[in-house]
């Protein structure tokens, strides 16, 4: 697998090493050694989840506070999508700030995301099969999400907002940067 470090300390684009022949292909998608040595810390994850959505869904930008805030290793199984994590880290020099990587199911990348960062994503395809892992529980007394669209951190979605789809809680609990927790 080839690391390569994003503008945001922390946040790595992961691509794997494909070998593809007449049936199909093969690749490693995860190998904890590799990860520790290449990220330079240990992460245990401990959970991993599946997402099926629709074009223009955005889930996002979750994260969860204090002692529940998760790492998440990222990537699309089925599709296309655009995911975007911002730094929420208070002495970080890239506070407020957003790296985004296109993921999909052709270029099988994966997006690393430590503690101290809202995630979100937008379905590019017709539909998108996302998965990932985490290496802490969900914890909802301690979820928080952050408007998608809030124009202090100005995320380029490349899309339309009238055809973006959101969930109710996205739309009515989402918080404007200024009231966003920080780590």
């Amino acid at each position: 697998m080839e690391y390569k470090k994003t503008e945001i300390d922390g946040v790595w684009i992961i691509e794997p090493k494909v070998f593809s022949d007449a049936r199909g292909y093969f690749y490693e998608a995860w190998k904890q050694a590799e990860f520790d040595e290449n990220i330079g810390y240990h992460v245990d994850f401990i959970q991993d989840n599946e997402s099926k959505s629709s074009y223009g869904v955005l889930r996002g930008l979750h994260y969860q506070k204090g002692e529940f805030s998760q790492a998440k290793l990222v990537r699309v199984l089925r599709g296309k999508v655009l995911d975007v994590a911002v730094d929420l880290r208070k002495d970080s020099p890239t506070l407020g700030k957003y790296v985004a990587a296109e993921l999909s199911d052709e270029n099988k990348r994966q997006f690393f995301i430590p503690r101290g960062f809202a995630h979100g994503f937008l379905v590019l395809s017709d539909e998108a099969v996302f998965t990932y892992k985490v290496d802490n529980v969900y914890a909802p007394q301690s979820e928080a999400s952050i408007k998608w669209n809030d124009e202090t951190i100005g995320i380029d979605w490349g899309m339309n907002e009238g055809d973006v789809l959101l969930s109710e809680k996205d739309l009515t609990k989402a918080l404007a940067w200024k009231d966003a927790d920080l780590f």
